[in-house]
């Protein structure tokens, strides 16, 4: 089978569990739902799934308009796709990795997540976030929103793992107004591969 077939076969099996289970997915979300469920082969992604009011739209608008996508790892990073983010004229950023940063947050005594934070609201700070690794750098765009200095726009909150995890995607959903969408997996479970199948899905939208 060519890659396509897989694809469309994979797609067509997804839908198909998701109504045996009896799953209903709203129309409107299901495109990113089934590239999650596609990208993880985990169905607790169905109902673990949360959106703001609008989300996917605004996510489509901000990406169509060639925005910037800024990823908490490499790996969220290196797994958007590059031929759509260039059809959009968009890019995406990851500052976990820079020597300054990590300088930064040694002299600090913080984590490089929450500075790779800063930056990121420093110099686009409308940028499309996903992050799906470090609740702490979540948390920390959290408080930059509380401070008038970040105005994402669209909030990918999908860290995994165990410790203040779940809290920070709560913490996303009570902090962020009408004016910043979101996409949050509720619960532990998420990773840099949802991060990268979400913005993937609201590109080929």
């Amino acid at each position: 089978m060519r890659p396509e077939e897989i694809e469309r076969t994979s797609m067509a099996i997804i839908e198909r569990e998701l109504a045996e289970r009896g799953i209903v997915v709203p129309s409107d979300v299901l495109p990113v739902v089934a590239r999650v469920i596609h990208a993880t082969a985990d169905f607790d992604f169905a109902e673990s799934l949360a959106f703001s009011e609008g989300a996917v739209e605004a996510g489509k608008k901000a990406l169509t308009q060639g925005a910037t996508v800024v990823t908490d790892t490499r790996m969220a990073a290196s797994g958007i796709s590059e031929k759509y983010m260039a059809e959009n004229g968009g890019v995406v950023r990851c500052y976990m990795a820079d020597e300054d940063v990590a300088l930064e947050a040694g002299e600090r005594g913080t984590t490089r997540a929450a500075v790779s934070m800063e930056r990121a609201a420093a110099e686009t700070p409308e940028a499309v976030f996903a992050l799906g690794n470090a609740p702490t750098a979540l948390l920390r765009l959290c408080e930059l929103m509380s401070e008038g200095r970040a105005r994402p726009a669209l909030i990918i909150g999908v860290p995994v793992g165990f410790v203040n995890v779940a809290e920070s995607k709560e913490a996303l959903i009570k902090t962020a107004d009408a004016k910043v969408p979101w996409i949050v997996a509720r619960g532990r479970k998420g990773g840099s591969p949802v991060a990268a199948a979400i913005v993937n899905a609201l590109l080929r939208l």
